[in-house]
Order: C-alpha cells, then sequence, then structure tokens
C-alpha cells in the first residue's frame, strides 16, 4: 500500500489551495473542481477534511464522474492514463485536475465541459 493511500485529505488540501492561489485561482475554484470530480456537495468536503478523512476512504465514498477518464496528460512525470492501480489514478486525477487550474486553463477545459 502506498503512503498516500492512509494521508489525510486535510494534510494535502492547503497544498493545492496554495498553487492555485499562487497563480490567482481561488480556494472556491480548487473546491469546485474536487466536487466534480467527487460529487461531494461543500458541506461533505469540510466534513471529510475536519474528521481527516484518508484518500482511501475519501475516494471509496465518492461518486467519480463519469467524464474522469478524458483526464490525460503527466503528473509528477507519471502519465495519469497509465496508472493501474485505481486509487492511485483517482489521485492522479485530482492532482492533474489542480496542476490544470493552477496552469490558468479555463474552468470549462479543466471539467471537461
Amino acid at each position: 500500500m502506498h503512503r498516500i493511500f492512509t494521508t489525510s485529505v486535510a494534510s494535502v488540501y492547503p497544498h493545492y489551495v496554495a498553487k492555485a492561489e499562487r497563480k490567482g485561482r481561488s480556494r472556491s475554484e480548487v473546491d469546485e473542481v474536487i466536487a466534480w470530480l467527487t460529487g461531494f456537495d461543500a458541506e461533505t468536503l469540510q466534513a471529510h477534511l475536519a474528521a481527516g478523512t484518508t484518500f482511501e476512504d475519501f475516494f471509496a465514498q465518492a461518486t467519480l464522474n463519469p467524464r474522469a477518464e478524458q483526464i490525460t496528460g503527466s503528473v509528477c512525470g507519471v502519465k495519469v492514463q497509465e496508472v493501474d492501480d485505481p486509487l492511485m489514478r483517482r489521485i492522479r486525477y485530482l492532482d492533474k485536475l489542480v496542476d490544470e487550474l493552477a496552469k490558468g486553463r479555463p474552468m470549462e477545459k479543466v471539467l471537461r465541459r
């Protein structure tokens, strides 16, 4: 089992927000990306952050967006579409969406509309 699986989402979430904010994006946009991917509304997301939910439990409770498979490209030199482990792929999807947001990609494209 990879260490990230047992890491709390709350411990990584501030890094997602900081990355986006450094590039002129907002916390609400990060939340929108997470909501799109997981199906969690703002209240449910905050409950997971407050509870210290691990990535494994977070994605186990999520309803992954059917268009998530359209997320392709590399994160940290790893092609998202080539990740074999389903949980790791979902975590990489989230990383990729935050990367795209931080790079200034329009929200319509980030959310595969």
